[in-house]
């Protein structure tokens, strides 16, 4: 049996993973990875922590056939099962090794790396964030995971994943839409174009109801998501401002130092009251959500 290869100690960055798990191009662009061996495939195991637990039965079967007349184009990377020797659990590519089941093939190719276990679930949630099909709420809730449970930051996901921050920052904005709007857009009923015209909408569910019955553009969203505000500020009479004079320069203090308009309202009497910050779109609120957690 050939012997699994010697690589770096633990603590390896998160871009040293990612080229262990990088989706191979097709045979006319390159050749795919030379497998370490070949192994039984009754000695793989899947890996129990896997954090994908649903996998699409049509999907599947497409991939089964494609395995029966081509074989299996891009090895598993697996790691030697924790105390044995003889067996293989999987780190990337279980899709891959039951549709070979499927397929009847007995035996399939492998990469053996040496990864312990918290490098094991990382791998696992880059690959599933690298699906093509992947909704865009399993997309944000993995970014979440990598920042949550391995300290990266949106930038450091950036470079390693091959997007932009500001797509990142987005996607993850999306997890604080109400549960009800979440489903739908995980099942498609909404996009997240729409979504993003929701997010810290006090009527998100409401108005997630009217764009899915009423099937309307990403555009009309952005109408009617705006709409209540507007028809609320018309509403309520207008009041003159109050304000003392060191209210008045401390807002336009805070307003050039964050470059966004800032509003404070105190209440009448007391020393409470609320400070309203205006953000122009999305950057901007990306940039305000970096300067508050640098200071």
């Amino acid at each position: 049996m050939s012997q699994p290869p010697k690589t770096r100690g633990l603590g390896r960055g998160l871009s040293a993973l990612m080229a262990d798990v990088q989706p191979v191009q097709s045979d006319t662009e390159r050749a795919a990875p030379r497998p370490d061996l070949y192994v039984p495939i009754e000695s793989v195991h899947p890996n129990p922590d896997q954090p994908r637990r649903t996998f699409d039965d049509n999907a599947l079967a497409e991939l089964s056939e494609s395995i029966k007349e081509k074989g299996v184009i891009q090895p598993l990377i697996v790691r030697i099962q924790p105390g044995t020797t003889d067996q293989y659990q999987i780190v990337a590519g279980e899709r891959r090794w039951r549709a070979s089941q499927m397929a009847n093939r007995h035996d399939i190719p492998v990469l053996i790396r040496e990864f312990n276990d918290t490098e094991v679930l990382e791998i696992a949630i880059i690959e599933n964030i690298q699906r093509a099909d992947l909704n865009p709420v399993d997309e944000a809730a993995g970014y979440r995971q990598l920042m949550d449970r391995f300290g990266h930051t949106q930038e450091q996901l950036a470079s390693a994943l091959g997007k932009s921050r500001s797509h990142i920052a987005n996607q993850m904005r999306l997890l604080s839409l109400p549960d009800d709007v979440l489903d739908w857009l995980g099942s498609g009923k909404l996009t997240a174009g729409h979504a993003r015209t929701l997010v810290g909408h006090p009527k998100a569910t409401d108005l997630a109801r009217q764009i899915i019955s009423k099937g309307l553009s990403v555009r009309d969203a952005e109408r009617l998501s705006k709409k209540p505000e507007t028809d609320e500020k018309a509403a309520r009479p207008r009041q003159k401002s109050r304000k003392d004079a060191d209210t008045v320069a401390l807002e336009k203090e805070l307003s050039a130092a964050i470059n966004m308009q800032v509003n404070i309202d105190q209440d009448a009497g007391q020393e409470s009251g609320k400070m309203t910050i205006r953000y122009r779109d999305l950057n901007q609120l990306d940039d305000l959500m970096r300067q508050l957690a640098g200071s």
